[in-house]
């Protein structure tokens, strides 16, 4: 259904995604400097359930689109080039948020840090446009089920995440410990992911449908 070199451009953004800093790197790694790694693995949990939301809504309705519309898939690539571009800038410019700068948050029951894991995800404008913007570049409806070939995709970025967010909250304290060092090293990791994400947008805009 997928090439090996499909797969591994796809797990390649899903990584890179996962890593750019947004609400739920924050929000996870907020919780566990505050309560400890069981409150930011709970957190995460919360943030993985609304992944399967976002994708169930975003399968579904991609599967109606580009069965019904196939022209669909020029204007949503184009969206999601603009998509990446703007979450270059969000990450370079000026006032852009690094995910392991201290936040206080107070200390909560496990039930409302998995709900608040959730609804941080469920709200999350980054997750839905990566489905609907990014999705269609691999989809083949001549190959099959755009359903299943959605719910593949959907469970390698999901997994990603997973892997992602549980070294980011396993690691938090020492990475912290080593960024508050320097601000250099805040600006940088800013950077890099723009320059990435910029990269990546001028791949998508140049991508042909096969």
């Amino acid at each position: 259904m997928f090439t090996t070199t499909e797969l591994a451009w796809f797990a390649f953004a899903a990584l890179l995604m996962a890593l750019t800093p947004g609400p739920n790197m924050i929000y996870c790694v907020s919780r566990t400097l505050v309560q400890g790694r069981r409150a930011g693995l709970i957190s995460l949990g919360g943030v993985l359930l609304a992944f399967l939301v976002h994708l169930i809504a975003a399968t579904l309705g991609l599967t109606a689109l580009l069965l019904a519309v196939p022209l669909a898939f020029d204007a949503i690539r184009m969206l999601g080039a603009a998509y990446l571009l703007w979450m270059a800038w969000q990450a370079v410019k000026p006032s852009g948020a690094a995910p392991f700068e201290p936040r206080a948050l107070p200390p909560d029951a496990p039930a409302k840090l998995f709900r608040m894991g959730f609804l941080t995800n469920l709200l999350n404008p980054k997750v839905a446009m990566f489905y609907l913007s990014f999705f269609p570049q691999f989809l083949h409806p001549e190959r099959g089920s755009v359903l299943w070939q959605s719910a593949t995709l959907g469970a390698v970025q999901i997994a990603s995440s997973a892997l992602v967010n549980t070294l980011m909250i396993v690691g938090a304290a020492g990475i912290t410990a080593v960024l508050s060092q320097s601000s250099g090293w805040l600006r940088a990791q800013r950077y890099v992911m723009g320059g990435v994400l910029a990269a990546l947008a001028v791949r998508v805009a140049l991508t042909d449908r096969k």
